[in-house]
């Protein structure tokens, strides 16, 4: 069976969503390290330190949901069918409504 031809624009629309979860992804990774390195050694406490680990490695799993879905995406425009729904944005939506929930309880009690 032949496969279908696919509109350059739908690839190249595909690829920047890609780029836009690595770009958030690199912003996530980058805000823990600059948490954990540029706090002040005398404010630092576990908190800051937990807060930054967590951020770092939700960068790495928004890095993962991203591959995985343009992933899905690019074989599901090359087979020709509909891309397969996902619940990843819902939870990466609660994963960011977390993070910062928890990044506010630390700046309101860790004064």
């Amino acid at each position: 069976m032949e496969q279908p031809q696919v509109d350059y624009r739908f690839i190249l629309a595909n690829e920047r969503t890609f780029l836009a979860w690595m770009r958030t992804a690199l912003g996530l990774v980058a805000g823990g390290v600059a948490l954990d390195q540029f706090v002040a050694i005398d404010q630092r406490s576990w908190a800051i330190g937990v807060i930054a680990v967590v951020t770092v490695f939700l960068g790495a799993a928004v890095a993962l949901i991203g591959i995985y879905r343009w992933h899905n995406a690019d074989v599901a425009m090359h087979e020709g069918v509909s891309i397969p729904r996902s619940n990843v944005l819902l939870i990466t939506g609660v994963g960011f409504t977390a993070l910062a929930l928890i990044i506010a309880l630390a700046l309101i009690f860790l004064r």
